[in-house]
């Protein structure tokens, strides 16, 4: 029998990968399908978009809904970096990734007035999307740390509301997480070294001195009362942009406040969990993912559901 020339084998071998009936080629069912470039509200006069993430397998009939917020020093990113909305939609939440105004063009508080108007949109339009319009949780690192956490503690009399849309409801979020996020801007400018206090002057137009109650009013620490939500706050040790110390006093103003809270140390981290040193970040990225996903099934999912 003569033999099988060596290309022709290499082209059958190929062929019966693509079109054989093995699982090599086949990529998993995706978890969540994506409705992109919806508009949630205005601003400026010009329409602001989000991308909403329905999953497949909803931990409850109605789904806990939670907003992931982008970072980038509140000058750059967009509803694209949803990389947090993408994590918690295939655990079964409706999510959302937005485009909220940056600093280049619009100042401080722009970018809360969208956040805000963002949760706002989710609720008022919770039937659409199959959302329990009384959880819903907000999320995001960095910047988007700091905007969850002033979503999460600034209420109406906060006057961060903005004139954006849906304005007769309520912006209220029912949990929260921040990674590396400021709390408090009025701690002077050496803590903010290196990129961090030229972004942050950006943001206000001007110094803590020139305005300084424009930096106050930016602080979510100074928002906190009895009747703030859950808040999971997830900060690196030796983070040298938004100091860890950040985190630390915002979990102890919560403490004092007798509300719930998690702090997650993260050894051997900077911003962003980058690893400083020759030792491992601890705990790792997975295992904070994680944290974050039972933190939010714990207060977001309905009480006698035990779906995983």
């Amino acid at each position: 029998m003569a033999k099988m020339p060596p290309n022709l084998c290499l082209w059958l071998f190929v062929v019966s990968l693509i079109f054989g009936r093995g699982s090599f080629w086949q990529s998993p069912e995706p978890s969540f399908s994506v409705i992109s470039d919806i508009p949630y509200c205005t601003g400026a006069g010009k329409p602001l978009l989000m991308d909403i993430f329905i999953p497949k397998h909803s931990i409850a009939p109605l789904a806990p809904a939670i907003l992931w917020i982008h970072g980038g020093g509140w000058e750059r990113g967009d509803k694209n970096g949803n990389s947090g909305a993408q994590l918690l939609a295939a655990q079964g939440f409706v999510t959302a990734s937005l485009f909220y105004r940056l600093s280049g063009d619009s100042p401080f508080p722009a970018d809360i007035e969208d956040c805000k108007c963002a949760i706002r949109f989710l609720r008022a339009n919770a039937s659409k999307y199959g959302i329990d319009p009384e959880r819903i949780g907000v999320a995001g690192a960095s910047a988007g740390g700091h905007l969850a956490e002033l979503v999460a503690t600034a209420d109406r009399s906060a006057g961060l509301e903005g004139q954006g849309g849906w304005e007769s409801v309520s912006s209220k979020v029912q949990a929260a997480a921040a990674y590396y996020g400021v709390s408090d801007f009025t701690v002077g400018a050496m803590q903010f070294q290196h990129h961090t206090g030229k972004v942050v002057v950006k943001l206000f137009r001007g110094t803590e001195k020139e305005k300084p109650e424009l930096y106050r009013k930016a602080s979510p620490i100074f928002y906190v009362s009895q009747n703030g939500p859950p808040l999971l706050l997830v900060h690196g040790e030796d983070d040298d942009l938004v100091p860890f110390d950040q985190s630390v006093r915002m979990a102890e103003t919560y403490r004092h406040a007798g509300l719930p809270i998690q702090l997650i140390s993260v050894m051997h981290a900077g911003h962003d969990f980058e690893q400083v040193g020759q030792a491992p970040i601890s705990p790792s990225v997975e295992q904070i993912h994680q944290e974050t996903i039972d933190f939010f099934k714990r207060y977001l999912r309905p009480s006698g559901q035990t779906k995983p």
